[in-house]
């Protein structure tokens, strides 16, 4: 069967449709908070598979009991993030909207199951490809995913002693 331009046009034309109209439903359905940094459930338990995979070797948890927990301590870290300017929390916010819907997750990340069902290796292999990925938005996306991560890991205090950091200066608390 010959695909003619048309058809291609056609088909590309209604995949764009079918994306947006996917997205206006998803947030319809989960509309933002105006003016903070929130996080629904999908998206929360995006941030928790693949936060964990972008903190240094030395930094994750030694026993495998551990580390659900300690992802839980990062996640409650991302508070601070409202600090940014609305425009950037928009973006990420954008960001774990599009990673919850499950046609883009699929796409996008090879994560069929949704992100609670989701493997490490699975989301390992994600974070790898969107890091070296071809396009600079996906790589662009990487770098928020981890500065994130590592943002919610390194702002915890019972973290600084692997690190080697003492704490604020009294000076300034």
């Amino acid at each position: 069967m010959e695909t003619k331009r048309r058809s291609f046009l056609k088909a590309g034309v209604l995949g764009a449709l079918a994306l947006a109209a996917g997205g206006g439903i998803y947030r319809m359905a989960n509309p933002p908070a105006p003016g903070r940094f929130v996080l629904d459930g999908e998206a929360r338990s995006a941030l928790g598979r693949s936060c964990r995979p972008c903190w240094p070797a030395p930094c994750q948890p030694r026993q495998p009991s551990a580390r659900p927990r300690s992802t839980r301590r990062s996640r409650a870290c991302i508070p601070p993030f409202r600090t940014c300017p609305l425009g950037v929390q928009k973006e990420v916010q954008d960001l774990f909207g599009l990673l919850a819907l499950a046609p883009a997750r699929r796409l996008l990340t090879g994560v069929s199951g949704g992100w609670a069902n989701a493997g490490e290796a699975e989301v390992t292999a994600f974070l790898r490809d969107w890091r070296m990925h071809r396009f600079a938005l996906l790589r662009t996306a990487y770098g928020a995913l981890h500065d994130l991560a590592l943002g919610a890991w390194y702002a915890q205090p019972a973290h600084w002693e692997a690190i080697g950091y003492p704490g604020p200066m009294k000076e300034l608390s």
